[in-house]
């Protein structure tokens, strides 16, 4: 069970954290919590690789246009980076930074999404 394998070494990374902390050495633990962050999130690659051929097979199959897909990986990479980047921003005690990457996020989705609406509204004036 990989599950077990990323809780057990996020609860030990965790303890190494809280005992930086309760040290008094703050930057180190923010640094430990970010390499975790990021060893979890490439133990993950290969499992985000296989779905995201998977959907890529599937949009084949159905005949949708990659360029609509593409772009919903986009917005999903953006909306995972700028979570994790806001996590770790809180984690360091910077609130402020961390809704600013957060509304930034949600700006930068907006503008991709754009495209997929005006295609959808195409669609809805084509039935109407």
């Amino acid at each position: 069970m990989e599950i077990v394998k990323i809780v057990a070494f996020a609860f030990i990374a965790l303890s190494i954290v809280f005992l930086l902390h309760n040290s008094g050495k703050s930057v180190l633990a923010v640094q430990v919590s970010t390499v975790v962050g990021m060893l979890i999130f490439l133990f993950m690659i290969s499992k985000i690789t296989a779905v995201l051929q998977l959907l890529q097979q599937l949009a084949l199959k159905a005949n949708i246009d990659f360029v609509y897909l593409n772009t919903i990986f986009k917005i999903l990479g953006i909306a995972y980076l700028a979570t994790f980047c806001a996590e770790i921003c809180r984690d360091a005690g910077e609130g402020s930074i961390a809704k600013h990457v957060e509304f930034a996020g949600k700006i930068l989705i907006l503008v991709l999404s754009i495209p997929i609406l005006m295609a959808v509204l195409q669609s809805i004036l084509k039935i109407m």
